[in-house]
């Protein structure tokens, strides 16, 4: 596809990144640091709500075997499945609105009012695995290429799994965006410096950074090199473009190979600009629903009441809500005994929907890889109930490369 706009858009605009982190809102135990593993060994999900199911189980007991005895679904992903559309973009900086652009599976493109650009853990890779792998190649295409977007200031990355993680992907960003700034979990800064890529801040749960967009002019009329502030010195300025973005908690677990899980942080975030506010869920379970709930049962019936959700959503909407808008995985949960603990269905969703105080929301982390067994349009046909169930309004899904635009402060927080 023809990019869109020229190299110079948005050329001469800086990251300034505060430094030491930016006091906020946290719940008291967050120094306590639980979610940290012993001697620096990694990290862990600090509540009753996670179980973790050892590879033997998600891997030979889970996939193989299911596939062997014939009990595994394979989800239909003959055409058409989710509309893709070609998307549109403003080339400058002036957006009334708060404008999201969903690019495929969890990558969401946000044009927030004031100006401020941010990209969700973009993936436009064919396959989200290390090697080619025939099952794990997209059966809908992104919308456009990295090379279309007009202007990226931030990329944010939830957890470094490959259909969230992409080192080509990555390289093709830094190459368009020189000046981009890439925002990741603890653990994760040695990765991107081992691409080549400095202008990187990781951030633990709960911490904040101020960012300031600055005009500069350097030796050949490009921008200068990224600086680093401290917060005050950061946000002195007036009527320039700012940000606050700051890592939250949520459910999964992280790992590139069979020898590193755990061994990096993975985060939920929330970013603020122009007066509006977002929250990316990135990859996140609720609950666990055991094996022994039978397949197909609702494990939201009353018998079931007594499963532990996980805390961490509703302290976000306490203490760092309302939003503008949430961006929240609704896909990747069938089996439920398999995936539950790190991955939303619809009724998840819709329940960290309510717990974060989110006034909007859009589905994501569906309609793109066959990751799991639920049907391709499952997702989003049990959303409307989930909401139904609920009985909440504002959530729902968009098309790939499809828009939508947000008025900050529209719509009411849930509750």
């Amino acid at each position: 596809m023809s990019s869109i706009g020229g190299a110079g858009i948005g050329a001469g605009l800086y990251a300034v990144v505060s430094n030491p982190a930016q006091v906020v809102a946290r719940p008291k135990e967050a120094d306590e640091k639980k979610h940290h593993l012993k001697h620096g060994k990694g990290f862990t999900n600090p509540w009753d709500s996670y179980a973790d199911i050892s590879v033997w189980e998600l891997v030979v007991k889970g996939i193989f075997w299911r596939k062997i005895t014939g009990q595994a679904n394979n989800p239909d992903t003959t055409p058409p499945t989710v509309p893709v559309r070609t998307p549109t973009f403003d080339t400058s900086r002036e957006t009334p609105k708060l404008r999201a652009t969903w690019l495929g599976h969890a990558c969401y493109y946000i044009e927030f009012p004031g100006g401020f650009r941010v990209l969700f853990d973009p993936v436009f890779e064919d396959c989200c695995a290390p090697i080619n792998i025939k099952g794990l190649r997209r059966f809908t295409p992104p919308p456009c290429e990295i090379e279309d977007l007009p202007i990226v200031d931030a990329v944010v990355i939830s957890h470094n799994h490959y259909d969230h993680l992409s080192y080509p992907t990555i390289l093709r960003i830094q190459k368009k965006f020189p000046d981009a700034h890439f925002f990741a979990p603890l653990g994760n800064k040695a990765w991107f410096e081992k691409c080549g890529i400095s202008k990187v801040t990781e951030l633990d749960w709960w911490e904040s950074r101020d960012v300031r967009l600055e005009k500069t002019q350097g030796k050949d009329g490009e921008a200068d090199e990224i600086s680093v502030v401290s917060s005050e010195e950061g946000m002195r300025k007036g009527g320039e473009v700012t940000a606050t973005i700051g890592a939250l908690p949520c459910q999964h677990v992280s790992a590139r190979t069979p020898f590193d899980k755990f061994k990096t942080l993975w985060a939920s975030w929330s970013v603020e600009s122009g007066g509006a506010k977002v929250f990316f869920a990135g990859d996140t379970g609720y609950r666990t629903v055991p094996s022994s709930i039978p397949a197909g049962t609702d494990d939201y019936s009353p018998q079931f009441s007594h499963l532990p959700v996980c805390p961490a959503f509703a302290q976000i909407g306490t203490l760092r809500g309302p939003f503008d808008l949430g961006l929240i995985p609704i896909g990747a949960y069938e089996p439920r005994w398999m995936f539950s603990n790190v991955h939303a269905n619809p009724k998840d969703a819709v329940n960290i929907f309510v717990d974060t105080k989110c006034r909007r929301a859009l589905g994501m982390h569906w309609g793109t890889w066959v990751l799991t067994e639920e049907e391709i349009l499952a997702p989003p046909r049990e959303l409307t109930e989930a909401c139904a169930w609920k009985g909440v309004e504002g959530f729902g899904v968009c098309d790939i490369g499809e828009s939508r635009e947000f008025g900050s402060g529209e719509g009411k927080a849930s509750k």
